[in-house]
């Protein structure tokens, strides 16, 4: 059987339930993908109109990651413990009125609020909706088709969002607030019609971990602001010492409350599955390389080679286009491959891609300069985040999916804000950002970017390469499915 044949018959085989559930938690996905690029080509519009440095600017991105990195646990668990469509449709209306509000926005702080509010929002959409499909399809070829397809329609609304962005941006940066409204319109009206109700709660009173959740939501919000905050004051200073310190403090008090509590917002024994760790390790290296990645190289080429957002926008597309054609695939692809491989295969892409960026210079070719990188890191989206998804989520039962969920989404965030922090640092003392900035003032920030990558790949080797192939094959098939699939062989 082909891939493409695979492929063709992978939705009708989610059965018909599972199918429109998948549809709206896609399109939710897909305005989540679509968001955040059309924000990042916008970013040096938005700098000009409201009069931002760069160092500001970054809190555009980074307002978002605070909210988003430092709730997702706490909605993860609410998700779990409150339900999951609940949690879905309630955050979905709260994304709507801050896209509205930001669109407004006319100073620039009022703008980063409404993104740290759309993060908030998404730490309680995107563990809510991943852990609807974990729940809905079995682990296994199931699972893997819904996740693949799921992945792929975040990168067509990522790739298409670049485009938008562009193009919205030459009409005003405003329009990539405003064009989400109507599409989580759309999702909040048709969602609790197809989204199975969530099931009755258990009888008797139900236990919250009040005290985790104010703990590790107020550790998560420390460490993100911290990262964020140290490019402007100093890596080194007394106060983002202090505040490091601060942090540690809360997480330790976290870890203490979840041993001594009868049912904890996080229970710490997840953390004992190596797939799991593995999986969220690894991401923290890919949203970190890649966030900064397309930081640096939008200004780059706005400030410094003249490009427009709408040219920039279609530098980025070919990437996200492989993404959007691929993901579809990977789920019956890792499956018999083994999904610790493909995860590993797409590391490697990254670290080529991003080692072959630093050719770039003050006068390059983009065709034989900079696709072949765009290529590279599309190839590695496609094969490493949805294998992400299934090793993040596999073996976990369905009463902690939201947990797990919760948990790679918090480390895509994290690692965004770490290394988007470092190198936002070193580029801004370099004078990133100024017409007059060579590409001296721009490499040792994708040097970082690469380097984080490279790390992302040996946590991926450490995890995943001894792992027979045989062996991971099975892990993601049902018993009847094994049974199948050893009768074919």
């Amino acid at each position: 059987m082909t891939d493409a044949h695979t492929t063709s018959n992978a939705l009708p085989a989610l059965g018909r339930r599972g199918l429109l559930a998948l549809l709206v938690l896609c399109g939710a996905l897909f305005l989540d993908g679509l968001d955040v690029s059309m924000v990042g080509m916008a970013l040096p519009s938005i700098r000009d109109d409201l009069d931002l440095s760069t160092t500001s600017l970054q809190w555009v991105v980074s307002g978002y990651v605070l909210g988003y990195g430092g709730l997702l646990l706490l909605g993860g668990r609410a998700a779990d413990l409150l339900g999951r469509r609940r949690v879905f449709v309630t955050a979905t209306g709260v994304f709507l009125v801050a896209s509205l509000l930001g669109g407004l926005a006319t100073d620039g702080s009022v703008l980063i609020a409404t993104r740290f509010v759309k993060g908030v929002s998404a730490a309680f959409t995107a563990p809510a909706g991943l852990s609807i499909i974990t729940t809905t399809f079995a682990e296994g070829p199931a699972r893997n088709r819904a996740l693949g397809v799921y992945t792929a329609t975040g990168a067509s609304g990522f790739s298409l969002g670049l485009v938008l962005g562009g193009l919205l941006t030459t009409a005003g940066w405003r329009w990539t607030f405003f064009l989400p409204v109507p599409v989580a319109l759309a999702i909040l009206l048709v969602a609790p019609r197809v989204i199975a109700p969530d099931p009755p709660r258990a009888a008797g009173r139900r236990r919250y971990d009040l005290a985790g959740a104010v703990a590790v939501t107020a550790t998560m919000l420390l460490l993100v602001y911290t990262v964020t905050q140290a490019p402007e004051h100093g890596f080194g200073s007394v106060r983002t010492l202090l505040l490091g310190a601060l942090t540690l403090l809360v997480g330790a008090a976290f870890v203490v409350l979840e041993q001594r509590v009868s049912s904890p917002l996080v229970r710490l024994g997840i953390l004992r599955s190596r797939r799991l760790v593995g999986a969220n390790l690894a991401a923290m290296t890919i949203a970190g390389a890649y966030f900064s990645f397309q930081f640096v190289l939008t200004l780059y080429l706005q400030a410094h080679h003249g490009w427009s957002s709408l040219t920039t926008a279609l530098a980025f597309l070919p990437g996200g286009t492989l993404v959007a054609l691929m993901a579809p695939r990977i789920g019956p692809f890792a499956t018999r491959a083994g999904v610790g491989r493909t995860l590993i295969a797409g590391m490697a892409a990254f670290v080529l891609g991003y080692a072959l960026a630093l050719r770039i210079g003050d006068h390059f070719d983009y065709a034989s300069t900079l696709l072949p990188s765009i290529l590279l890191l599309g190839l590695g989206f496609g094969l490493a985040f949805p294998t992400l998804n299934m090793e993040a989520t596999g073996g976990v039962d369905d009463d902690e999916q939201g947990l797990a969920s919760a948990l790679v989404n918090t480390s895509f965030q994290l690692g965004g804000a770490v290394v988007l922090a470092v190198v936002t640092a070193v580029v801004a003392s370099r004078g990133a950002g100024q017409a007059s900035a060579s590409i001296g003032a721009y490499r040792p920030g994708l040097a970082v970017v690469a380097g984080a990558a490279a790390l992302g790949l040996a946590v991926a080797l450490a995890a995943f390469a001894r792992r027979p192939r045989r062996e991971a094959a099975v892990a993601e098939l049902p018993p009847a499915a094994e049974a199948l699939d050893a009768e074919a062989a």
